[in-house]
């Protein structure tokens, strides 16, 4: 079997219009698919050129297939199933700047460049005083490689205001493109820069803030032959993604005529405001996934798909999005409703084994940011509890004893918090236990102690549970 490569394939080779900061499954079957299916359906015309961000990476075995891998969609959409494979052509190859750092610079000389995106995990977006501008010296961080290539493109460009890029960067951080462009600003300052670059990058150089939803498992070792057998060649780089994707960019609407996703039929929406979005993606997404695990967990389910295909636990995951979580969100109705149906789609995914264990880690944290905020906004119009969150709360509670019916539960949080319902489990009364827990302004943010009938609401839910545990 043939090595994929443009050798063994004919590919369309474009200008290069993208440099990709990161190399990884999540840009190659978000960004890149996207770009792909822009270039098929809307003469977008236009590669990318990606750079590794770490020294070690799968650029090498990337370069290996000369930029070419396929992507496997399989999940559920609009309610049928989708199972297909479509070959990526827009990625011509990556430079490691650890490897050969005057080729990285060189890519700034391109007149063809428009955009900069990037996903260098939560990490990749920060500032280190310590990193260096030198000649033969690669910049540590992200936005100091970032630095560097903009200065280079500064220099050659003489400042031109035509020359700028578009930077959209895909880290899983609020206001990433904002960061971004202040972590640039402190390297250009730290290195002292000339003041034209300052104002170049100001007023030239447009940063957007973005949110992303798509997920991406990665290389589907499971059927792996399978897949080769069916494309016929030895594709070491394909990459797993469910059908469901949106990118929202806080920037312009006439954004729309370079980067034409509308026209591909992709859901990327460019917005003044996406706060709305990313509270929508938090509350129903993530929400309903943080609220079902201790319930579906102590009811001895283990995975997401067997959660929402439960008849008793899927009726509460759709009661608690519908009717608890959708009225305390300002977006148009129909919207919400229309994107929780797509979630509960991306629950169904016979594809992708979701275990409730993973994400379990860090369910404090994560019940005080994705949970919480619906429940408390809910008491505050409606002036009563939501009975499954509450549920959910309770559940929460009893999952941190950390045993169910003599089985152990798999409990993944800070040290002090684990401390801390180790030694709070230990007292005899569950009113005094759910007290203390409810009065924990570090894990609430607030003190849950003295909101109006919320201990005794709980008391009763874990009364409830406790009973349905035993019987």
């Amino acid at each position: 079997m043939n090595t994929l490569n443009r050798n063994n394939t004919f590919v369309k080779k474009r200008p290069v219009k993208i440099l990709q900061f990161g190399e990884g499954n999540f840009l190659r079957g978000f960004v890149d698919w996207m770009v792909d299916e822009m270039n098929e359906k809307a003469g977008f015309d236009g590669d990318i050129q990606i750079i590794q961000p770490l020294n070690e990476g799968m650029g090498e075995k990337l370069n290996d297939q000369d930029g070419l891998y396929h992507l496997q969609l399989q999940g559920i959409q609009n309610g049928a199933i989708v199972d297909k494979l479509k070959l990526i052509t827009c990625v011509q190859g990556v430079i490691n700047p650890y490897q050969d750092y005057q080729a990285y610079l060189s890519l700034a000389a391109n007149p063809d460049l428009q955009f900069v995106i990037s996903n260098t995990t939560e990490a990749g977006i920060t500032f280190d005083p310590n990193d260096i501008l030198q000649e033969n010296t690669v910049p540590h961080t992200f936005p100091g490689k970032l630095t560097a290539l903009l200065y280079q493109r500064f220099q050659i460009f003489d400042g031109n205001h035509s020359k700028k890029l578009i930077i959209i960067p895909c880290e899983l951080i609020d206001k990433n493109g904002e960061m971004l462009k202040k972590c640039v600003l402190q390297y250009a300052e730290l290195w002292d820069l000339p003041i034209g670059f300052h104002k170049w990058i100001e007023e030239s150089n447009l940063f957007y803030n973005t949110l992303v939803d798509r997920i991406v498992p990665g290389f589907p070792k499971d059927n792996i032959f399978e897949i080769q057998q069916k494309i016929g060649f030895e594709d070491s780089m394909i990459v797993k993604a469910e059908p469901f994707h949106l990118w929202v960019i806080e920037g312009p609407q006439s954004l729309r005529e370079i980067f034409p996703a509308d026209q591909a039929e992709l859901e990327v929406k460019f917005v003044e405001d996406l706060s709305p979005f990313r509270t929508r993606k938090v509350r129903i997404l993530n929400g309903a996934h943080t609220a079902m695990v201790p319930l579906a967990y102590l009811k001895g389910i283990r995975t997401v798909r067997e959660a929402i295909e439960d008849e008793e636990m899927g009726a509460i995951i759709r009661e608690t999005i519908f009717k608890e979580i959708i009225p305390t969100l300002d977006l148009p109705s129909e919207e919400l409703k229309k994107y929780a149906n797509e979630v509960l789609d991306r629950f169904r995914n016979p594809f992708i084994r979701h275990e409730l264990a993973s994400i379990a880690l860090n369910s404090i944290s994560k019940f005080k940011v994705r949970v919480l905020p619906s429940m408390v906004e809910y008491h505050q119009n409606f002036g009563t509890w939501p009975k499954n969150l509450v549920k959910s709360l309770a559940a929460l509670i009893l999952f941190y004893r950390g045993e169910c019916n003599g089985e152990s539960l798999p409990l993944n949080d800070g040290q002090e918090i684990l401390d801390f319902f180790k030694a709070v489990w230990k007292k005899g009364n569950m009113e005094e236990i759910v007290t203390s827990i409810l009065t924990q302004e570090e894990f609430w943010g607030i003190d849950l102690s003295k909101e109006d009938e919320l201990i005794s609401a709980v008391n009763q839910a874990i009364l409830n549970l406790s009973y349905d545990l035993v019987s």
